[in-house]
């Protein structure tokens, strides 16, 4: 901002400021001197992950406080631009708009599709069209003083300075009003947050369970949005499948579906300190339902973003069930082979439920051998990576066996189920890890006891139509595993997605029991299932 007329913006009275030890400020000054000699976007992103890196333990994650790299910024507003944004003229509003990530790059916008006007003329219309809401003043204040770098070379012309277009508030607590805007845009925080009883009634439409910030942040966007106008946002993609966004999904599907969804395929070293897998997506108030394009975007080094195309899909019927969406190039056929297909584990005669013992509430209970009123303790170690149940307790803290209280017989297990591993990543390659637990087992020991890292797959009362060995095949089959994937947004495989999976129909699966009882090899398995999906030769 070399030669700029105006002092930097004060910052607001209630940010606590202290002086800095000598070395301190010499950092800072060299700091300072390295933001100011690089791109006014990289430049801001760096200053907003130091300051969010330098937070008190605990209070970022609260607050939900990440930073948005500058090429998924322009990523998310060139695909607002596709849906229909014009720039000359939408009204734009930042419910969180931390360190002005989006609110720079939206100024530029504006300024340059009223390139013919004269300087002080797009100043003044930037200042009736955009505006941004953050709750912490000094990332408010920070978003102002980026506008001020953005914007600079108008400003020295016009020889004015950009009115504040942020306010410090609770976007929660804001009420919309007039026509709304034609863009919200943004990266809301994210997280649980325990809401106020007035809050939680305000946004009854969209909870289900506790509330997740970036939930209820979609949910606003809504309420600020005219009909007609557009959503972008940058979540988490666990709201795609999760129990508790259900009515979140829901909404959308009803009030604002999507238009299109592009997933980032790096979950490191995008957003600092964050693994979850994240998600860019357009919905316009008002909309059709209808087919919304896939994408799979990865940024590069140079910091432009590879884009790959995973064709489309359909929102369910109805939308509050999770969204089947391609995850890979290679998943756009399954999905839309899978659509038409009505059939869950409940009617393969099976409910879904975790593991009861919490091990680590119930340590007294642990033994290293076995005994009277002991039973065999099933750790997720037992369901191996092929497959295959075997009994063990290997790893560190783990025994082998569990001898209950009085009160702790709801812990025991004394019927076959097929257990499955509860927590697996989009790395491992496989994301469903299944096992039957053999009745033979069961019967040796009389029962059993089943710790929470796994998800039992239980019979409902009048027996399972479909044999236990038979449907840990499918699960484990490399089709049903790609599919769970199209489901799945987060690292957890929770019994919610399993009971939304599509299967074939219990009758079809008599193939697959014939052929786990003849111990039909792999490649004759994985065939079998993919023809049952669809796919494969005839």
């Amino acid at each position: 901002m070399s030669g700029h007329p105006w002092r930097l913006r004060p910052l607001p009275a209630e940010v606590p400021v202290a002086l800095l030890q000598e070395e301190a400020g010499k950092l800072a000054e060299q700091i300072g001197v390295a933001a100011a000699a690089m791109d006014a976007a990289d430049a801001a992103f760096a200053m907003g992950v130091l300051y969010t890196g330098m937070m008190p333990d605990g209070f970022r994650t609260v607050h939900g406080a990440y930073y948005t790299p500058p090429a998924l910024c322009e990523r998310l507003l060139d695909l607002a631009t596709d849906a229909g944004v014009d720039w000359r003229s939408a009204r734009v509003l930042d419910p969180a708009c931390g360190g002005g990530a989006f609110l720079s790059p939206v100024a530029r916008r504006m300024a340059d599709s009223r390139s013919d006007d004269t300087a002080a003329a797009v100043l003044k219309n930037i200042e009736g069209r955009l505006r941004g809401f953050e709750l912490d003043p000094f990332a408010g204040w920070m978003s102002s003083v980026c506008l001020d770098v953005s914007l600079a070379d108008l400003c020295r012309e016009a020889g004015m300075r950009l009115r504040p277009v942020v306010r410090v508030c609770d976007s929660l607590e804001q009420i919309p009003g007039g026509k709304g805007f034609d863009l919200v845009v943004g990266n809301p925080p994210y997280g649980r947050v325990k809401l106020s009883p007035e809050l939680r009634e305000e946004f009854d439409r969209s909870l289900f369970g506790h509330a997740n910030l970036y939930g209820v942040f979609t949910d606003l966007a809504l309420r600020f949005a005219r009909h007609g106008g557009i959503v972008a946002y940058v979540t988490p993609t666990s709201f795609l499948a999760g129990e508790y966004f259900k009515a979140l999904r829901g909404l959308l599907g009803r009030d604002a579906p999507p238009a299109g969804l592009d997933f980032v395929t790096e979950r490191r070293g995008v957003f600092a300190d964050v693994l979850q897998e994240t998600l860019l997506a357009v919905y316009r108030r008002g909309g059709d339902p209808g087919e919304a394009g896939v994408r799979f975007i990865s940024p590069r080094p140079d910091g432009t973003i590879q884009t790959s195309s995973a064709g489309s899909f359909h929102l369910p019927e109805p939308p509050d069930r999770p969204w089947i969406v391609p995850r890979t190039e290679a998943h756009g056929a399954l999905v839309g082979r899978v659509n038409g297909l009505p059939y869950r584990l409940a009617d393969y005669g099976y409910t879904v439920s975790t593991g009861p013992l919490v091990w680590n509430r119930h340590k007294k209970s642990l033994r290293e051998k076995p005994g009277k009123g002991r039973y065999p303790l099933i750790w997720a170690e037992a369901v191996r990576s092929n497959g295959t149940f075997e009994f063990r307790a290997k790893e560190r803290n783990h025994k082998p066996y569990f001898e209950p209280g009085a009160k702790e017989g709801w812990v025991v297990t004394d019927f076959p189920c097929v257990l499955l591993q509860r927590t697996t990543a989009r790395e491992q390659c496989r994301r469903l890890i299944a096992a039957e637990l053999p009745a033979s087992f069961v019967e040796a020991h009389g029962a059993v006891v089943v710790e929470n890292h796994l998800n039992m797959i239980k019979p409902l009362e009048g027996g399972p139509r479909v044999a236990p060995a038979a449907l840990a095949a499918l699960l484990n089959s490399e089709t049903v595993d790609q599919l769970f994937r199209c489901i799945n947004g987060s690292v957890a495989v929770s019994a919610y997605e399993l009971q939304a999976l599509p299967l074939p129909s219990p009758e079809c699966m008599k193939e697959i029991e014939r052929l786990v009882t003849a111990r039909a090899e792999t490649e004759t398995l994985e065939s079998a299932v993919e023809r049952l999906y669809g796919g494969g030769a005839e």
